[in-house]
């Protein structure tokens, strides 16, 4: 008996040590494996980082490398960018200030203030509404017209013909279209504005019947010279941001026409996200700069 129980404990011993090595090799091939996927997401996060620090340095080379350009060709990108899109803001404004008063009416109504929408409406189209109306309509209309066109001559190698005669293809045709939606975007904002303020009136004094005198009391009490300001000095950065986006984004386009589509839609996304995040920041140091100059400020449902 003792002969056999031998051989089959020298057996066992080779079992488990095989069984331990076997839960030792699974136990580091799992080890290894949490640390390969946290080596790829933080290697995907860093080449993410290099994509956008690439991107911003590229764009900012790109603006740099601008200068004045011809009256021609200037004018040419004013009138394609101002004038033909003023009919658009003009038609849509009214209807953002009808909007606007058609949300508000219920909740002022509740509390017998319906006369003090003449400030809320138009005090909400100087400081927001009427610079992100401009600037979404240039971005939409004029920026994805702006990349479909530059991303079209970079496919068609309009631009390498350009830079093989000796012109400067970015002082040709990025400078105009950029200078173009820099200069006209305030006098867009403006119509925006005036036609929202127009809108806001008609429904209110019209449809919702309220007294036309005390509308526009209420009005000229609360909106200042500084919120016009407020909003201009928006749109100056909207119009530059959306300029130089469209025209960077549709300058590096890519090969074929599913390149040009594609230039010309990242053109109006990248340029809204801009507008907004641009929004923010110049909202907050705005109302910082009136407040340091001017501590009391009106309140809308003070006495």
């Amino acid at each position: 008996m003792r002969a056999l129980r031998l051989p089959l404990a020298d057996r066992a011993v080779p079992q488990g040590r095989r069984l331990v090595a076997m839960s030792t090799a699974s136990s580091s091939a799992a080890n290894r494996g949490s640390i390969d996927a946290v080596s790829e997401s933080i290697a995907g996060l860093g080449a993410g980082i290099l994509r956008a620090v690439d991107g911003a340095g590229g764009l900012t080379l790109f603006f740099w490398r601008t200068r004045p350009p011809r009256p021609g060709t200037l004018v040419r990108s004013m009138y394609q960018i101002g004038v033909e899109g003023l009919p658009v803001v003009a038609v849509i404004g009214p209807f953002i200030g009808m909007v606007l008063a058609v949300q508000s009416f219920t909740q002022f109504r509740a509390f017998g203030l319906e006369t003090q929408l003449g400030g809320v409406i138009n005090k909400s189209m100087f400081r927001e509404l009427g610079p992100v109306l401009a600037a979404t309509m240039l971005a939409g209309r004029v920026g994805s017209a702006i990349a479909a066109e530059v991303g079209t001559m970079r496919v068609t190698e309009q631009i390498d013909a350009l830079a093989s005669m000796g012109a400067n293809p970015i002082h040709y045709l990025v400078v105009p279209r950029f200078l173009g939606c820099l200069l006209l975007i305030p006098s867009l904002t403006v119509m925006a504005m005036f036609m929202g303020v127009l809108g806001g009136n008609l429904y209110c004094t019209q449809m919702l019947g309220i007294d036309d005198h005390h509308y526009w009391a209420n009005a000229n009490r609360f909106v200042e010279t500084w919120d016009m300001f407020y909003g201009v000095t928006k749109s100056v950065f909207f119009g530059a941001t959306s300029g130089i986006v469209s025209c960077y984004r549709g300058f590096h386009c890519r090969p074929g026409a599913e390149g040009v589509g594609q230039a010309a839609t990242t053109a109006f996304v990248y340029s809204f996200v801009a507008i907004i995040v641009i929004d923010l920041g110049l909202s907050i140091v705005l109302d910082q700069i009136y407040l340091a100059i001017w501590p009391a400020a009106p309140v809308l449902f003070g006495t």
